[in-house]
């Protein structure tokens, strides 16, 4: 042995194993090893600590362990180590090899006692802290939290895996976020930027407007800048007709329940989709209508008078409606309707003058509304009116549904532009970002579950390339505890994305969330996850939900969660050989997320208030 490798032994030698008790190894602690940094080759090193990795050397295997705990031999215990200079024991747990100068996770062998434990040198740190191989891709974003060793980041089996970013707010969660993608298309676009723009795919709901900013994560990025409030100056996010008409894109924008108003839907599709195969669709609407009127008028039945409202409100709009029966007359008695044109003729027995009434002859001038959505409101009610005259349909069961689609129509003709020339244009990047910030609630809730679902779609039947979509505030969708929503609605929620996550993988998608709340996020979710980035949490209820769901962390690390600092996370998951403390290197201003917390002194001199 060298001279060198004989001093760096000597120096970074801090004791020897004395038992091992199952997964336990006790090591002592040499009495003059128990400064806080030690001096080697002009540079400052750490001295072991809880949380520290160590190396004990058994013959030519180098075992890695992590220091679980310390403590102070009692005097009952030091008398059985008189004469030496020993102080200190630690609790060490073994998380793994090194072999071949690569490192291996998981106890391969046991150590003995009598071996000698060392401090990591920086050659062996860049080992146990080095995820890749070979000339594989990585990205730079993290460095290790004891002593700043710079720590590379495999893509592989880091990005083509679901990723779980947790952290309180003010944690340095959306930072992170931001940091992997930014490293990982910068990584991707030096290897082939061609290949990268044709064949990957991001897109990015946000619901805070944090990633909107033009050097954040990429220059080359569309951001599509939805707003409920605004009439003007706002994106709209293109759509084809077909997305309209698909059956589960419809009941998510109408919150359609799953045992009674979906088949609804798919009977107003397919009701759809025969009209307008039609030579002349409109003449093909307008004489069933004119049937369905017939009927109403014929029937002797209370619910007649619902159904022509129904009729009127294809015709007329709301304020016209009472205006729609002016010159008929329903008689409760006979029950049945009677026209007047100053005298009162019973239709179902005069049914000659049905074709006079004013709703009849209004059906001659009907057209189609050039908004789609009052379009399909009118197919909709006359295939209710279909339904309930063959009794095929309850009306309490699927008049809400009509009533939710037309309070909903503003906000989505604010948020969906359905043109067939402008659909193909969604794509005007590679990278998307969603920005929610302007949308209410309800679209908020909307808006990422069915373009999650349509770009999901969209891909399996590709199948080309990779997608990944991004939630950040991912408990505003993900929450299995909502309460504003019915329990069908909630469950088709969950459904959609627990499918994505289980089954995404075998079609190149790949689903990133980002929580300050994981114990409101569906367990499911959570332990489908392959790779986590959690930051400082407090709540005892998000810090229980990581133990229960992550498989990939220890005892250690779970403790550790709650003191976390500011940039500062555990890394776990299949990219990683063990779970490890890192700090993720801050973005220069311009490329950070708009996450900042607003400081109160700025906020008042900024809007200051007004004196009378």
């Amino acid at each position: 042995m060298e001279y060198k490798e004989l001093i760096e032994k000597a120096v970074l030698k801090i004791g020897n194993v004395v038992e091992i008790n199952g997964k336990k190894v006790f090591i002592v602690v040499d009495k003059n090893k128990n400064s806080p940094d030690l001096l080697f080759n002009g540079d400052v090193i750490k001295n072991v600590a809880v949380g520290n990795h160590i190396e004990i050397q058994k013959g030519f295997v180098s075992l890695i362990g992590i220091v679980d705990s310390e403590k102070i031999f009692s005097d009952e215990e030091k008398k059985h180590f008189e004469g030496k200079k020993v102080e200190r024991i630690l609790e060490v747990s073994i998380v793994g090899y090194i072999v071949k100068n690569r490192f291996k996770g998981g106890t391969k062998e046991a150590p003995l006692i009598g071996n000698e434990a060392f401090i990591l040198s920086k050659e062996k740190k860049e080992i146990v802290y080095n995820f890749i191989g070979g000339n594989e891709l990585s990205i730079n974003i993290a460095k290790s939290h004891i002593d700043d060793a710079p720590i590379k980041l495999p893509v592989d089996n880091l990005f083509n895996s679901h990723i779980a970013v947790f952290g309180n707010t003010g944690s340095g969660k959306s930072n992170t976020v931001a940091s992997l993608y930014q490293s990982l298309i910068s990584s991707l676009v030096r290897e082939n930027e061609k290949s990268f723009k044709e064949s990957s795919k991001f897109i990015i709901f946000d619901f805070n407007g944090e990633y909107i900013g033009k050097d954040c994560i990429t220059e080359n990025k569309h951001s599509y800048n939805l707003s409920t409030h605004k009439e003007e100056d706002v994106d709209k996010i293109p759509l084809k007709t077909t997305d309209m008409l698909d059956v589960e894109m419809f009941s998510i924008l109408s919150n359609a329940t799953e045992k009674t108003q979906k088949p609804f839907i798919s009977g107003v599709v397919r009701f759809y989709n025969r009209v307008f195969k039609e030579k002349n669709p409109i003449d093909y609407f307008k004489n069933i209508l004119k049937a369905r009127i017939r009927d109403i008028f014929r029937l002797r039945d209370i619910k007649a008078d619902l159904l022509l409202d129904y009729a009127s409100g294809i015709l007329f709009d709301e304020n016209n409606i009472e205006g729609a029966k002016s010159d008929i007359i329903w008689h409760c008695k006979n029950k049945e309707f009677h026209f007047s044109d100053g005298e009162k003729h019973a239709l179902p027995g005069t049914s000659e003058f049905i074709e006079k009434t004013k709703i009849y002859k209004t059906v001659n001038d009907f057209k189609f509304s050039d908004s789609f959505i009052e379009k399909i409101i009118s197919f909709m009610y006359l295939q209710l009116i279909q339904q309930v005259l063959s009794n095929r349909a309850n009306n309490e069961h699927i008049a809400p549904l009509i009533n939710r689609i037309k309070s909903k129509k503003n906000d989505i003709e604010k948020i969906f532009n359905i043109n067939d020339e402008k659909a193909d244009t969604f794509w005007k990047k590679n990278f998307i970002v969603i920005n929610m910030r302007d949308a209410n609630l309800d679209m908020k809730k909307t808006i990422p579950l069915l373009l999650a679902k349509k770009v999901y779609s969209e891909h399996k039947k590709n199948n080309k390339g990779t997608l990944t979509i991004i939630i950040d505030e991912a408990h505003n969708i993900l929450s299995n505890q909502s309460f504003r929503e019915s329990e069908d609605w909630k469950d088709f929620r969950l459904e959609t994305f627990e499918e994505i996550i289980k089954e995404g993988r075998k079609f190149g998608v790949f689903l990133t969330i980002a929580s300050q709340r994981p114990s409101d996020i569906s367990e499911t979710i959570i332990s489908q996850a392959h790779n986590y980035f959690i930051h400082k949490l407090v709540n005892h209820e998000d810090i229980e939900a990581i133990s229960n769901a992550v498989s990939y962390i220890d005892r250690l690390s779970l403790g550790s969660i709650p003191t976390l600092e500011v940039g500062t996370c555990i890394f776990s998951g299949t990219a990683a050989q063990l779970p490890l403390k890192i700090n993720i290197v801050e973005l220069d201003e311009k490329q950070k997320p708009q996450s900042n917390t607003i400081k109160y002194r700025d906020l008042i001199q900024n809007n200051p208030l007004k004196q009378e």
